[in-house]
């Protein structure tokens, strides 16, 4: 007895190749539908893979259905034994009879079956572990190439993981060799991630922007940025009426660096320490003034009595008030979603990245953002006010990136820079 297994692409071709190496002297065991060619799992086609038995005592009956290209018949043959006596029709044979000999078989050790089940196992494993996400030593080259320069820009493994199966569903296997096209198009999906937030082109007097986040992340020097930006005027923009804000009047300095932002830019800076004190003051520049940049005690994002506080202080700003969550570059993308997910309750308008000159990698920063679905407005690189802050676009984190080749032009054709409108009075 020899076991056997083919594969084509039906069941009919199927028991073609086998009458041609075997004859009639062949039992069906069992049939089933497959994924066949490919490469490591790309471009498979359905097919059919038939196992069995020869033996010369064994007449194997044709079957007609199969020769027309009917519908297949169940997983065993009819089989008819040679006999000096008159031959009568047989049963088909029962298949959890047929499967008890194969194990039987595979316990005495017959080399042939031990061979197709180990074969068997193998396939098996291979389907579990792809079923996981593989294993990335069977992958294309590229598709390596492209993980690894992902994971050094510290990019969070479920977005690296959704990067690789764009690859492979919208690339070629011919495609895949041509690796600058590949990173390039990454480039534009990476690209594509980013959102941009888009400032109402029209504002009430007087326009609240208050900044809320972590300790440590750099919310008063942005706020000194903010007002430089808007109250010394750049850009053909006329200077603004600025006044500036601050609930962090305890921490050690934090008084004295903003009083000195406010006397270098001849900017007003009051203080307040309570919910009624904030109303109270902001009431007072409704007259006037253009812009009111309120400042923040850096609070835990852990500490949510600490935050519930802050939120019921800044309630006096009023509805109309921008609020904006400021964190630093240089956070791991788990603490990043986490600051995202705690600060939420502030129904923040949008990110501020600050001390992106501190770190080479920024994958971290547009993950999160990304998977939390949140925009970016601006950025800051360096202490100087007001040059170390711009709006934020998305070449400027395209060019941040390690390990690409950069088109410059090629990207800012793809994503130009909107010009900043002026903004309209009402």
């Amino acid at each position: 007895m020899e076991y056997f297994i083919e594969q084509a692409l039906t069941y009919t071709e199927c028991l073609n190749k086998i009458r041609m190496k075997y004859g009639d002297r062949y039992t069906i065991l069992y049939h089933k539908n497959i994924r066949m060619g490919g490469f490591l799992g790309l471009f498979a086609k359905d097919g059919v893979e038939v196992t069995g038995f020869t033996s010369n005592n064994i007449i194997k009956n044709v079957n007609s259905l199969a020769l027309s290209g009917a519908s297949p018949p169940g997983p065993i043959g009819t089989q008819v034994f040679t006999s000096p006596a008159p031959v009568e029709p047989r049963k088909p044979l029962d298949f959890e009879e047929e499967k008890k000999k194969v194990i039987a078989a595979a316990n005495r050790g017959d080399p042939t079956l031990q061979m197709v089940l180990s074969e068997v196992r193998t396939l098996k494993e291979k389907i579990e572990a792809n079923a996981v996400g593989g294993s990335s030593s069977e992958e294309h080259p590229t598709l390596g190439r492209i993980e690894e320069i992902l994971t050094l820009n510290d990019f969070s493994p479920p977005y690296c993981q959704n990067i690789l199966d764009r690859i492979k569903r919208e690339f070629s296997l011919d495609a895949l060799n041509k690796y600058e096209a590949v990173q390039d198009r990454v480039l534009e999906w990476i690209g594509e991630s980013i959102i941009l937030y888009k400032e109402d082109k029209f504002q009430r007097r007087p326009r609240i922007m208050a900044l809320v986040g972590p300790t440590g992340v750099g919310k008063t020097t942005t706020i000194a940025k903010l007002a430089a930006i808007f109250g010394i005027g750049n850009s053909g923009r006329r200077p603004l009426s600025v006044r500036m804000i601050t609930t962090d009047a305890f921490r050690i300095g934090a008084k004295a660096q903003i009083e000195a932002y406010g006397n270098i830019m001849a900017l007003p800076v009051s203080y307040v320490e309570d919910y009624d004190d904030l109303k109270k003051t902001i009431a007072q520049y409704s007259d006037g003034v253009d812009m009111i940049l309120v400042d923040t005690i850096g609070k835990s994002p852990r500490d949510a009595v600490k935050l519930g506080e802050m939120k019921q202080l800044l309630d006096a700003c009023g509805t109309q008030a921008e609020l904006y969550l400021a964190v630093a570059a240089t956070t791991k993308s788990s603490d990043l979603k986490e600051i995202l997910r705690q600060f939420e309750p502030f129904n923040y308008r949008s990110v501020i990245i600050t001390k992106l000159d501190e770190t080479i990698r920024v994958g971290n920063v547009i993950s999160a953002l990304s998977e939390r679905g949140k925009s970016i407005s601006y950025i800051t690189d360096g202490q100087k006010v007001p040059s170390n802050i711009q709006k934020a676009t998305i070449v400027r984190f395209l060019i941040n990136l390690e390990g690409f080749h950069v088109n410059r032009a090629q990207i800012e054709g793809r994503f130009p820079s909107d010009e900043a409108e002026q903004i309209q009075w009402r």
